[in-house]
């Protein structure tokens, strides 16, 4: 069962639909061999851009990335800081994990996330509801400049 608040996609704003196609799109490039759960996802930017992530598993397992992860991550990378809006595509709905949560807590106090299913059901929750309590960033850019290393990496 989806967490947030069901919505018909009939009533879907058009916005949350793009986003939700480029999402589905991106499912499709998922490269999931290992656990055959393909994953797509969306990200809006504060200025409109979207850019899409699917997961891309490896035999090693902790170099697996997320799709909603590989999404901010393109935003990042192409100078995009503050999130507006995310969807992710799972066949049961799934919500982000909790390394993605985490993520998104770096680039949006709160977001409001989109979650489908492949049978077209969607509800709409937010970083809010899902993580109320992200590590909290504003304690390490309260640290001594002391304790840095120039890159905003901590020295131990």
């Amino acid at each position: 069962m989806m967490r947030g608040k069901a919505i018909a996609l009939a009533d879907l704003p058009a916005e949350w639909r793009a986003l939700l196609a480029v999402a589905t799109e991106a499912r499709r490039n998922a490269y999931a061999p290992y656990s055959c759960f393909p994953v797509g996802a969306a990200v809006r930017t504060a200025s409109g851009r979207v850019f899409a992530g699917s997961n891309v598993e490896n035999a090693s397992t902790g170099l697996t990335v997320c799709a909603e992860r590989l999404a901010i991550w393109k935003a990042v990378s192409e100078g995009e800081h503050h999130l507006k809006a995310l969807v992710v595509v799972t066949e049961p709905g799934s919500t982000p994990c909790g390394a993605c949560r985490q993520v998104m807590s770096e680039f949006a106090a709160d977001l409001p996330i989109l979650v489908a299913d492949t049978n077209g059901h969607v509800s709409l929750t937010s970083l809010g509801d899902l993580y109320p309590d992200p590590f909290p960033k504003a304690k390490l850019q309260e640290m001594p400049s002391s304790r840095r290393d120039g890159t905003g990496g901590v020295i131990p």
